[in-house]
């Protein structure tokens, strides 16, 4: 993980994650921990807490904006991995908690 994402989070704090079932580990070759995850359909599901309002995933400790970190960073969905940051939804969720945009160099 980046350093601008240890003191940001916001993607972690304002969007739903979610993701295959078989990345969970109720699959044998998933890894993400299925006891943080809600089910939203016979295929997909989410981390907890990102399927609601305010929305704040399960897995992430510390203060967004502050300091955060991924209690499950190595076993993380796709959805996370992929997650682009400086991307436009990246900044869009940055400025909604007031932080500046990352600007790619």
């Amino acid at each position: 993980m980046s350093d601008v994402c240890q003191s940001c989070g916001a993607c972690c704090a304002s969007f739903r994650v979610s993701f295959y079932w078989a990345e969970t580990d109720a699959h044998p070759l998933g890894s993400v921990p299925s006891h943080l995850t809600r089910k939203i359909n016979e295929t997909y599901v989410c981390m907890q807490g990102t399927e609601q309002v305010p929305v704040r995933c399960i897995a992430l400790q510390g203060e967004v904006g502050q300091s955060v970190g991924c209690q499950i960073y190595d076993l993380r969905s796709s959805t996370c991995r992929e997650f682009d940051a400086g991307s436009d939804i990246c900044n869009q969720a940055r400025q909604k908690i007031g932080l500046a945009p990352i600007v790619a160099d």
